[in-house]
């Protein structure tokens, strides 16, 4: 998997700085945020840097609860969401790509959970964000 590039402890990942590193995902970027800030107004964002994996990521929470971890990569960006495997008849009957249906299936299980990971690279990528989303909030 593609390593974060915001490791610089000292350099708070403002706009300008997520810009500079994700290029042309910037439309992207943009629009995932408009649909949050429009649809999940009540969704926290924070920024902090964690020294395991050397790099700032940004945590979303509703209450309590994380809905998503994201974070920057060489020219874009990527969100996970951690599920349980009651999670599972959820994803598989959604209309997410096979291929994350695949990656939920086949994926790493950290104890109870297991990740799925949306890169964004065309607009279908926030499509699929939204449905993950959907999915995540279902379960809460």
């Amino acid at each position: 998997m593609e390593q974060p590039v915001l490791s610089d402890k000292t350099q708070y990942p403002t706009e300008e700085v997520i810009f500079s590193h994700i290029g042309k995902a910037k439309t992207l970027w943009q629009a995932f945020f408009k649909f949050l800030h429009t649809e999940h107004a009540d969704f926290a964002e924070e920024w902090r840097y964690y020294s395991d994996g050397k790099s700032w990521l940004m945590k979303v929470t509703k209450k309590a609860k994380t809905i998503f971890w994201l974070s920057v990569i060489k020219d874009t960006f990527r969100i996970t969401c951690y599920f349980t495997d009651k999670a599972e008849p959820a994803i598989n009957g959604s209309s997410l790509s096979n291929k994350l249906k695949d990656q939920f299936k086949n994926g790493k299980r950290f104890g109870k959970i297991r990740g799925l990971t949306i890169i964004f690279q065309d607009k279908n990528d926030i499509e699929d964000a939204k449905v993950l989303l959907t999915i995540k909030l279902s379960l809460h």
